[in-house]
């Protein structure tokens, strides 16, 4: 009986853990919609996917405090447990930054920037999306082929490489067109550039700590 309740618990763990992640990859989705809505001016699309995004976020901040107790109850080996709540947290940290930049795109809407820089934005916000469902991909694999699992989670890190090349080309934009823009936008601008290379930083964190998990996996 001890047994079976156990295994219902770890299931129980497991299933909020993958919600977690796969509503974390919806506020990246989010996120670029967001953007996308900035560069066209659709400022309804914006604040539509700014809500969504904030509603998500929030559910991840439950989801990680529900993990975290039922973590408590379970009788779970210690490794086990310690592996779910390291990947929760990274994924809740993730969904903070990916919220702090849509904060950023919400007050950039009243703001003159131009649609060279909002392109640019776009791009990196593709290139979050991708290396995000990337990390998704590698943490389905995990259990079941951790060698697939460590190529993904390399993905994620030439990815997370690509944005951060363009990190250096947007500021460099920046600089371009700073005298057409007041120091304000441009300080609200470097404020979503960082959160939106964090975001980049978070995923590819926890893919280095998948990579880490492989290791263990292919010795059990």
């Amino acid at each position: 009986m001890e047994r079976w309740f156990a295994k219902r618990r770890k299931s129980k763990v497991l299933d909020i853990a993958d919600r977690q992640m796969t509503l974390a990859i919806d506020t990246v989705k989010e996120l670029e919609k967001c953007v996308n809505g900035a560069l066209i001016g659709n400022k309804a699309e914006v604040t539509s996917s700014f809500e969504r995004l904030s509603l998500i976020e929030h559910e991840i901040d439950e989801l990680r405090r529900t993990v975290f107790e039922e973590l408590t109850k379970g009788s779970l080996p210690s490794k086990d447990r310690e592996d779910i709540m390291h990947l929760v947290k990274r994924l809740d940290v993730m969904a903070d930054h990916v919220k702090d930049s849509g904060r950023s795109v919400m007050v950039l809407l009243e703001a003159k920037v131009s649609r060279e820089i909002w392109q640019q934005f776009v791009e990196i916000s593709n290139n979050l999306v991708t290396c995000a469902t990337t990390l998704r991909r590698a943490l389905e694999k995990l259990g079941t082929n951790p060698s697939e699992a460590r190529d993904l989670s390399r993905k994620v890190d030439q990815i997370e490489h690509m944005v951060d090349e363009k990190y250096v080309e947007t500021k460099a934009l920046l600089l371009k067109h700073s005298d057409r823009m007041d120091s304000v936008t441009l300080m609200l601008l470097k404020d979503l550039l960082e959160s939106m290379e964090h975001v980049a930083d978070s995923c590819d964190d926890t893919a280095d700590y998948i990579r880490i998990l492989t290791v263990t996996r292919e010795n059990v």
